[in-house]
């Protein structure tokens, strides 16, 4: 690069926003990050009610070695920022005939701690471990490490034939579980890992069963204090290194050139900033709809390859008792997980009988709550907002049923024990961080719409335009929106390298 700094304007403070600052200040570019909420880190959010503390977004810290890349780039350490522990028991399942399935990394102590599972079980278990292995394994080659973000990529780089085996391509991700494991709970247990990019395992890729490898060799973290800690941490770190942070101002539209170029944006306060490229942490449909004023064709065009992910009905409680038989994670299974899944993505419509995924972190962290009490989250996947939107009475009929189905199964009074509530509709999710529809996880993975692959990190219609964020390649989830922004850094390094700047 010549001595002249090239100057990037990022979009969007979320983790694939921070990740792309971070990385791009380490490779000498001058950033300036504008985000229109008065905090930073999107999701990563956080909430102090009646002396309980709860994490509004993500909950499970995986991968965490993507986040330490951000810190050894500027000669740091990840442990003097962020504080992360390992949990042992990954998650707990709960089953309508009142089974449960404690879920380890170490095989021997899962069996041991298992009566419901069965030599055969541990054994056909260890196996699938094995064949997704060798997916993660060719999906880090590629996707994870090169950051490629088209079929024809994948084909280029492990051969037609090598890609097809590679990542067992004909199969649904559910397909490929129900052929090596015939215990149905097991399939359930395996199957419901598809809460990390909010879709359905009967629809997505079988590669994605390489999630379930990555978090039995990787682990399953927690960050004391709440998961926004990991947020601090990063914009601690971005300061330090000179990246200009705005918060509570926006950017409101993108200004075009003639030559498809974006040339400058426009602030909410009416100023104008130039730079040499512009990273939307926006997500893609938004941006293009909002900023760019693209017209109902283009954006037609993506709405149906890349239609959003399930939102969610997340319920935040505070209780004035404990539930002993709760893990730190816990997922409460539908007595029928295909009908559900098929309500929720297929038939667009609100779950009788929801699959429900609950966190306690007062298993962990005692510190989340008062004495004798604890925080509850919980969180049932539900459609993003239809065309028809959900009214706030169903969606309030839907808590009900929930939180009945959750004392059916266990958790004996738990309306009558709740002291504290906050819950947050997918009305609320599109509103504080214009996510498209109110979707959580981006893009859904959709084998026959998309093949599983987000939308490129590249614009295809404006030359210095970059996206990073959950509805682009490598996907939904803290890892993958960090990945992202790790990504577009080496797409522009590399841009500029050929270019001989």
């Amino acid at each position: 690069m010549s001595n002249q700094k090239k100057t990037v304007i990022i979009i969007g403070g979320g983790l694939g926003g921070l990740s792309a600052a971070i990385s791009l200040a380490q490779s000498g570019y001058a950033v300036s990050l504008y985000e229109k909420n008065h905090h930073l880190g999107g999701k990563l959010n956080r909430l102090e009610q009646d002396g309980f503390g709860f994490d509004l977004g993500p909950s499970i810290l995986t991968m965490p070695h993507v986040f330490e890349k951000l810190f050894t780039g500027s000669n740091r350490k990840m442990a003097d920022y962020i504080s992360i522990i390992q949990l042992d028991h990954q998650w707990r399942s709960f089953f309508p005939d009142n089974s449960v399935i404690d879920l380890y990394s170490d095989l021997e102590k899962m069996s041991n701690k298992n009566s419901e599972l069965s030599e055969k079980d541990m054994k056909e278990y260890a196996e699938f471990l094995e064949y997704a292995k060798k997916l993660y394994d060719a999906t880090e080659k590629g996707y994870f490490e090169k950051g490629l973000d088209k079929t024809g990529e994948i084909f280029r780089e492990h051969g037609l034939l090598g890609s097809m085996k590679d990542f067992d391509y004909f199969s649904s991700m559910y397909e490929a579980i129900e052929k090596r494991i015939s215990n149905q709970k097991v399939r359930d247990m395996l199957a419901y890992f598809i809460k990390y990019v909010g879709s359905s395992p009967y629809d997505a890729p079988a590669v994605l069963n390489m999630m379930i490898y990555m978090q039995h060799a990787q682990g399953v973290w927690y960050v004391p204090g709440g998961m926004h800690k990991i947020a601090e941490g990063l914009v601690k770190l971005a300061t330090e290194i000179g990246i200009e942070l705005h918060t509570g101002l926006g950017v409101t539209s993108f200004i075009k050139d003639e030559q498809n170029q974006i040339s400058a944006v426009e602030l909410a306060d009416g100023s104008l900033r130039k730079a040499d490229y512009y990273i939307s942490n926006m997500e893609v449909i938004p941006a293009y709809q909002k900023l760019l004023h693209e017209e109902p064709a283009f954006i037609e065009k993506l709405e149906k390859r890349f239609e959003p992910s399930s939102s969610g009905l997340v319920i935040h409680l505070g209780v004035d008792r404990e539930y002993p038989q709760l893990a730190h994670h816990n997922f409460f299974f539908s007595a029928d997980p295909a009908n559900h899944f098929d309500t929720v993505f297929n038939q667009h419509k609100l779950p009788e009988d929801p699959t429900i995924y609950l966190v306690n972190v007062n298993k962990t962290d005692k510190a989340q709550s008062k004495p004798g009490h604890e925080n509850i989250k919980i969180l049932p996947h539900i459609p993003y907002i239809q065309e028809e939107p959900f009214t706030h009475e169903e969606y309030l009929l839907l808590r009900e049923r929930v939180l009945i189905k959750l004392e059916k199964m266990g958790l004996t009074d738990l309306r009558k024990h709740i002291v504290t509530e906050d819950l947050w509709t997918p009305d609320d999710i599109e509103k504080t961080y214009g996510s498209h529809k109110g979707s959580i996880y981006g893009t859904v993975s959709n084998r026959k719409k998309n093949h599983g692959f987000k939308h490129a990190k590249h614009s295809e219609r404006y030359d210095n335009l970059y996206f990073v964020g959950g509805t682009v390649n490598p996907g939904g989830g803290m890892p993958m929106v960090t990945m992202s922004g790790q990504q577009v850094r080496d797409k522009i390094v590399q841009r500029d390298q050929q270019d001989g700047n």
